[in-house]
């Protein structure tokens, strides 16, 4: 009963593979479509990267209503701050703004790990958050289950001026390790294409 109670542990704990990357045109977020709850496959084709503004996006790792709440929570207030200031918030702030949320929640926290990314004045920049919101700023990151995995494509394959499709691809190649190896990642990746003129999506399917 015991060593069941010990396995019960681990089967509620929401995977993904999620990468986010800053290459010489832009910042690119990614993640794979695969929404498990345990052993069972809920999805597979859910969205675990999103929109904040026209230049910021963020993409989650854990469970996806917490990152769908918290997106839509950094969303509004971006846009009451652009709103208030006459400027776009920076994805400095637009992390911060994140991690004060995060913070505020920790006695009931929104199981997901985040990383934020996006172009303003400053350029291209990349914020990893955890649950409790600490905020870490990096050039590229990976966050979920297969973190592991695609990091070590990501480390061995990652320069400072790797243009966005050279960036793209050795995203796609960090997924595709990951989702070989992690059966809680997999069918497909959802992208965010972070330039200077703005947000392209683009989505994959295995």
């Amino acid at each position: 009963m015991e060593n069941q109670a010990q396995q019960g542990q681990y089967l509620w704990v929401p995977g993904a593979t999620t990468v986010g990357v800053v290459c010489q045109d832009g910042v690119i977020l990614a993640s794979e479509k695969r929404v498990s709850y345990g052993y069972l496959i809920v999805s597979k084709g859910g969205k675990k990267v999103f929109k904040i503004t026209d230049k910021i996006g963020a993409a989650c790792a854990g469970l996806v209503s917490d990152m769908q709440i918290l997106v839509r929570e950094v969303e509004a207030y971006g846009n009451l701050f652009s709103l208030d200031v006459g400027r776009p918030i920076s994805v400095r702030s637009a992390a911060k703004l994140m991690s004060n949320l995060l913070f505020v929640r920790r006695l009931a926290p929104l199981i997901t790990q985040t990383i934020v990314g996006g172009m303003d004045e400053e350029g291209a920049s990349l914020y990893v958050l955890d649950i409790l919101g600490s905020v870490i700023p990096d050039k590229y990151a990976v966050v979920g289950s297969g973190t592991e995995i695609a990091m070590g494509v990501i480390e061995e394959g990652y320069k400072e001026e790797l243009t966005m499709e050279e960036a793209k691809d050795l995203v796609i190649r960090a997924i595709k390790s990951a989702i070989s190896r992690d059966i809680m990642s997999g069918d497909g990746i959802d992208f965010l294409l972070i330039t200077k003129d703005g947000i392209n999506e683009e989505s994959i399917k295995f």
